[in-house]
């Protein structure tokens, strides 16, 4: 399919040609939903816990005798039970990673990509490069182009003019090719990939 290419200053720059492989899938949202949840799952800590008995501060002493009282036996102060005891069945340190094949990666990825194209949300870019570090120049070629909220997908290499100007632009995220996921295209309305990342995509993607 062919698609129009812009530049940064919202000028026409040609066309190019997409491959249907990659941008004209049909719409895949269980795929979707499922890489998102992956590589949130991957990126969680896992580093939350509670104390066990063996870990609670305390005597080892029963804290009354066996008989007599008319209480419940007990053996230990520090018995989940008891107040200041340990907690029962609580977070311990663990991965939350699981496992997804690549082909539903891979297959996730092409899908995100193309609901985007086929939202109109897809914006390829002759090249995402500034002459000089002006972040308030960025601002206003992103107003003339209308992008509010974008993901900008350069090439291998990216431009450090160009990545700092938006560094501190809000909603406005700048990734090299390889850094392509289904979670940051999707929380991101409009879609904006550079030829070099077009180019990058499909001869991965194909």
């Amino acid at each position: 399919m062919k698609a129009k290419v812009t530049t940064i200053d919202n000028k026409s720059a040609g066309d190019i040609d997409l491959d249907d492989a990659v941008f004209g899938l049909p719409s895949r949202p269980d795929l979707i939903h499922r890489m998102v949840r992956w590589q949130l799952a991957k990126r969680r800590a896992g580093t939350h816990k509670v104390k066990l008995v063996g870990e609670i501060r305390g005597t080892t002493a029963k804290p009354f005798k066996q008989k007599g009282t008319g209480r419940a036996r007990q053996g230990s102060a520090r018995a989940t039970q008891m107040r200041g005891g340990a907690t029962p069945h609580g977070p311990i340190p663990r991965d939350h990673g699981h496992a997804l094949p690549k082909k539903v990666r891979k297959l996730a990825l092409k899908s995100a990509l193309s609901a985007k194209q086929a939202e109109g949300k897809l914006v390829i870019l002759d090249d995402a490069k500034l002459s000089e570090l002006r972040t308030a120049k960025f601002i206003s070629q992103l107003k003339s182009l209308g992008w509010e909220s974008a993901l900008i997908i350069d090439g291998t290499d990216l431009d450090p003019n160009f990545t700092w100007a938006a560094r501190n632009v809000p909603l406005v995220d700048v990734l090299p090719q390889q850094g392509a996921n289904v979670y940051d295209i999707m929380r991101r309305d409009t879609l904006v990939l550079t030829k070099a990342a077009v180019e990058a995509l499909q001869g991965r993607l194909a």
